[in-house]
C-alpha cells in the first residue's frame, strides 16, 4: 500500500510537472537567442553606416553651395537663377519626403536608405555631366586670342569701331554653334535627383535608432550623427576651395595662355570635379545598408517587465493560441490612417509653434549660407577658393563642436523638456545678437572709375555711373566688356581701353599697360601712368575687418550650434511615439518647401539689385554680375537675414509658454513629474510611469502630445 501510495504521488507530481516543464520549454523557445553580434554589432554598424551617409549627403550638399559662384559664372546666370538651381534639391526632396517618412517606416528601412544613397550618387554624376558636353570656357575680354599677342595688346586705345564689329560677329557666330545656353538645366535636374535620394536618410535613420537604441543614448547618438555630418560641410568647403583653384578646363587648355587669376570675377574653377568625388562617396555609403537587418533587438530597461512579457508569451503558447496573419490593408484605409496621423501632428500646438519658429530661422540660415562665399568675395575682396577654405576651416569646426557638446550637456545635466527649451533658445538669441556686429565690420566699395568714383577720384551716388569720360573719348571702347585693370593710383578701370592706355609690354597675366590718360587725369595722382591686369586689392583696413568678421562668425556659430541638439530633440519628443517618423518628415518637408526652395531665390533676387556691372556672354546677352555695390550688398544680405530671425524669438516665447503650461499643469503635476517643475525629455518613459500609477485615467495614459 505504501509503495502504491508513493507511486501514485510520484505519478501525480509528474503529471503536474509535465505542463510546467512544457510551459518552460515553450517559454525557452520564445526567448530570443542572445547573439553578441545582433544587439551590439548590429546597432553599431548601423550607426557607423548612418554616420557615413550623413557625411556623404552633407558633403555633396556643400559641394553645391561652394560651387554656386562658379556655376553662375560658367553659365552666365543671375544670382536668383542660380538660387533656384540650388533650391531644386529641396524640390526633389519635397516630392517624396512625406510618403517616405510615413510608408518608409513600414518597409525595410536600411535598404530604403541604401536606395537613397545610390540615387544621390546618380544625381551627383548627372550634375557634373554638362562639363563634358560643353566647349571650352571663353572668359569675357576686350581682346581676341590672336590680337592678344599682336596688335590689340600693344595699343588698347587704337581699337576702332570696325574692329569691334568684326569681333562681335566672330563671337556671335561661335555662340550659335555652342549648345551651352541651357545646359544648366541638367544641373538643376541632377540636384533635384540628389534631393530625392537624400530624403530617407534622416527620418528613417533617426527613427531606426530611436526604436532599437536605449532611450538615454539617443540624444548622444543624434548629436554624434550631426557632429559627423558637420565634417561633410567642412571637407566639402575645403574640397570646393581646391577645385576653385583649378581652372575649369584644366588638362585641356594651356594654362599659360590664361590671362586671369582666381581673384578675378571672371575666373571659373573646376566645379565639376567636386561632384564626381561626392558621387563616388555617396555610392560607397549605400553599400553597408544593403546587408543590415530590417529590425534589431531593443535593449530592455526593466527586467520585471521582460519576465512578465515572457510569462504572457508562455501562457499563450501553452494554450496553443497562434496569432492570426494580418490581412493586407486597402489603400483607402492606409490613406485614411495617414490623414488621421497628419491631423494629429498638425493639431499639436507645441509642434506647430516650434515649426513656425524654425521656419523663420531656416529662411535666414539657408539664404545666409548660400551666398556667404559671394559675400566674402565682394565685401572683403577674397577669392572664391579662399572664401571656401576659410568657411571650411574656421566656421564649421566650432559648429561641429557646439552640436556635440549640446548633446553631452543634455545627458550630463539630464535636461528636461523645459530646461532644454530655455537652453536652446537662449543660445540662439545670443548668437543672433553677435551676428548683428557684422554690420559694423564691413568694407567700403571697390574703387572703380565710372562706377563707384568719378575719373577724378570723387565718390558718385549709387547707380549714377558713367564709364566714359574726356580722358578716354579718343578711344573706341566697348561699354559691355569687363576686363579690369588696376592703375598705379589704386583705382580700378573697367578695361585698359577705358583707362586710356596707349601702350603695353608683356603677355598674359604679366601684361603691363603704359601711358594711360585717365590715370594721368586723376586729380590726386602724380606718379606713373601705368596699369596691370585685374582689380585693385582692398585696403589694409579692410583686411583687419575681415579678421573681426571671422572671429564673430566663429563665436556666433558655436553658440547657435550649442542649442541645436536640444532644440532638435524637443521637436522629436513633442509627438506620440508612433508619429515620430511622420513628425520628423513633415518638419523636414515644411523647412524645405517654405525655406529651402524660396530663400536662395529671393535672397539672390535682392542681391542682383545691388549689381553695378553686368558681364556679357559671347552672344552679347547679359551674363553674371562682375561688380556689386559693397554697401548695398551688406545691408541687403545681413539686413534680410536679421529681419527674418527677429520675429522667430517672439514665437519662441510663445512656444516656451505652451511647454511650461503643458508640463507644469497643476492637475497633472503629481502624475507627470512627481511634483517637480521639469520633466524628462523622454516622454515614452513618462507614459510608462503613468500606466503604472493607480490614480491615472485612460486619457492621461494615452496623452503623449
Amino acid at each position: 500500500m505504501t509503495a502504491e501510495t508513493e507511486s501514485s504521488h510520484v505519478s501525480d507530481s509528474n503529471q503536474e510537472a509535465e505542463p510546467a516543464q512544457l510551459l518552460d520549454n515553450e517559454a525557452n523557445k520564445n526567448l530570443p537567442v542572445k547573439k553578441k553580434t545582433s544587439c551590439c554589432t548590429g546597432l553599431k554598424v548601423f550607426l557607423a553606416a548612418l554616420s557615413f551617409s550623413y557625411l556623404s549627403k552633407t558633403l555633396s550638399g556643400t559641394i553645391m553651395k561652394s560651387s554656386i559662384t562658379q556655376i553662375e559664372r560658367r553659365f552666365g546666370l543671375t544670382s536668383s537663377t542660380v538660387g533656384f538651381i540650388d533650391g531644386s534639391f529641396e524640390i526633389g526632396n519635397l516630392l517624396v519626403i512625406a510618403f517616405v517618412s510615413y510608408f518608409g517606416a513600414k518597409l525595410h528601412r536600411p535598404k530604403v536608405i541604401a536606395a537613397g544613397c545610390f540615387t544621390m550618387a546618380v544625381g551627383s554624376f548627372f550634375t557634373a555631366m554638362p562639363h563634358f558636353f560643353m566647349g571650352y570656357y571663353k572668359y569675357e575680354t576686350s581682346r581676341t586670342a590672336s590680337s592678344a599677342n599682336i596688335t590689340s595688346i600693344v595699343n588698347p586705345c587704337s581699337l576702332h569701331q570696325d574692329v569691334n564689329e568684326t569681333f562681335l560677329q566672330v563671337s556671335r557666330s561661335g555662340c550659335e554653334k555652342e549648345p551651352s545656353s541651357y545646359m544648366w538645366i541638367y544641373i538643376l535636374l541632377g540636384n533635384m535627383l540628389r534631393g530625392i535620394g537624400e530624403t530617407p536618410i534622416t527620418p528613417l535613420g533617426i527613427s531606426y535608432l530611436d526604436d532599437f537604441a536605449k532611450e538615454e543614448n539617443v540624444p548622444v547618438y543624434v548629436a554624434s550623427l550631426h557632429t559627423i555630418g558637420m565634417l561633410g560641410p567642412m571637407f566639402g568647403f575645403l574640397l570646393g576651395s581646391l577645385c576653385a583653384r583649378l581652372y575649369v578646363d584644366i588638362g585641356f587648355v594651356d594654362l599659360g595662355s590664361i590671362a586671369i587669376t582666381p581673384q578675378d570675377s571672371r575666373w571659373v574653377g573646376a566645379w565639376w570635379l567636386g561632384f564626381l568625388i561626392s558621387g563616388v562617396i555617396s555610392f560607397l555609403a549605400a553599400i553597408p545598408f544593403c546587408f543590415l537587418p530590417k529590425s534589431l533587438k531593443k535593449p530592455k530597461a526593466n527586467n520585471d517587465q521582460t519576465s512578465y512579457s515572457l510569462l504572457e508569451n508562455a501562457g499563450s503558447t501553452g494554450k496553443k493560441l497562434t496569432a492570426a496573419k494580418p490581412k493586407p490593408r486597402k489603400w483607402s484605409v492606409i490613406l485614411k490612417d495617414f490623414y488621421t496621423s497628419l491631423k494629429k501632428v498638425l493639431s499639436n500646438r507645441m509642434y506647430f509653434t516650434f515649426m513656425c519658429c524654425s521656419l523663420l530661422q531656416f529662411n535666414s540660415f539657408i539664404g545666409f549660407l548660400t551666398y556667404k562665399p559671394k559675400y566674402m568675395e565682394q565685401q572683403y575682396g577674397q577669392s572664391t577658393a579662399k572664401s571656401n577654405f576659410l568657411i571650411g576651416l574656421t566656421s564649421l569646426p566650432p559648429v561641429s563642436l557646439g552640436i556635440f557638446l549640446g548633446g553631452l550637456l543634455m545627458k550630463k545635466y539630464k535636461m528636461g523638456i523645459i530646461g532644454a527649451t530655455k537652453f536652446a533658445f537662449s543660445m540662439s538669441f545670443v548668437a543672433y545678437v553677435l551676428t548683428l556686429l557684422h554690420f559694423f565690420v564691413g568694407c567700403e566699395n571697390h574703387v572703380v572709375a565710372g562706377m563707384t568714383v568719378s575719373y577724378q577720384g570723387k565718390p558718385i551716388p549709387y547707380h549714377e555711373n558713367d564709364i566714359f569720360s574726356e580722358c578716354n573719348s579718343d578711344c573706341k571702347c566697348s561699354s559691355n566688356v569687363w576686363d579690369p585693370v588696376c592703375g598705379d593710383n589704386g583705382v580700378t578701370y573697367v578695361s585698359a581701353c577705358l583707362a586710356g592706355c596707349t601702350a603695353s609690354v608683356g603677355q598674359g597675366k604679366n601684361t603691363v599697360f603704359h601711358n594711360c590718360s585717365c590715370i594721368e587725369a586723376s586729380s590726386s595722382w602724380t606718379g606713373n601712368n601705368s596699369a596691370t591686369l585685374g582689380q585693385c586689392p582692398k585696403s589694409e583696413d579692410c583686411s583687419m575687418k575681415f579678421i573681426y568678421y571671422t572671429v564673430i562668425q566663429v563665436i556666433s556659430g558655436f553658440c547657435y550650434a550649442l542649442g541645436g541638439t536640444p532644440a532638435y530633440m524637443i521637436m522629436f519628443r513633442c509627438v506620440q511615439p508612433e508619429l515620430k517618423s511622420l513628425a520628423v518628415g513633415l518638419y523636414t518637408l515644411i523647412m524645405r518647401m517654405l525655406a529651402g526652395i524660396p530663400a536662395p531665390v529671393y535672397f539672390g533676387a535682392l542681391i542682383d539689385k545691388t549689381c553695378l556691372k553686368w558681364g556679357s556672354t559671347s552672344c552679347g546677352h547679359q551674363g553674371a554680375c562682375r561688380l556689386y555695390d559693397s554697401n548695398a550688398y551688406r545691408y541687403v544680405y545681413l539686413g534680410l537675414s536679421a529681419v527674418l530671425r527677429a520675429p522667430s524669438y517672439l514665437i519662441a516665447v510663445l512656444f516656451y509658454v505652451l511647454i511650461k503650461k503643458h508640463f507644469q499643469n497643476k492637475d497633472c503635476k503629481p502624475i507627470e513629474n512627481g511634483g517637480r517643475e521639469d520633466v524628462p525629455v523622454n516622454k515614452e518613459d513618462n507614459c510608462k510611469i503613468k500606466e503604472r500609477l493607480p490614480g491615472s485615467s485612460e486619457a492621461e495614459n494615452e496623452s503623449c502630445i
